[in-house]
């Protein structure tokens, strides 16, 4: 289970604020410490930047893949 997190992370961070690299939550671009989930995606289809937001769900979808897999490696080695 160690290190399972960081596979929600993304090194390069998010879009327009690189020190921010959790791909599922993470405060809102403009909206100061409020949280935002799947804030690439939804900041992206918020301002209506459309092929980002697109990008952006495949990222997402790959990093949730990635988690799901090592759950279920995590859960059959018990």
């Amino acid at each position: 289970m160690a290190g399972l997190e960081q596979t929600l992370t993304v090194p390069q961070g998010l879009p327009g604020r690189a020190w921010y690299r959790h791909r599922v939550y993470a405060p809102g671009l403009h909206t100061g410490y409020g949280v935002k989930t799947l804030p690439g995606i939804r900041e992206a289809i918020e301002e209506g930047r459309w092929d980002e937001a697109k990008q952006y769900i495949g990222v997402v979808a790959r990093a949730l893949d990635a988690y799901s897999d090592r759950l279920d490696g995590a859960r059959a080695a018990h």
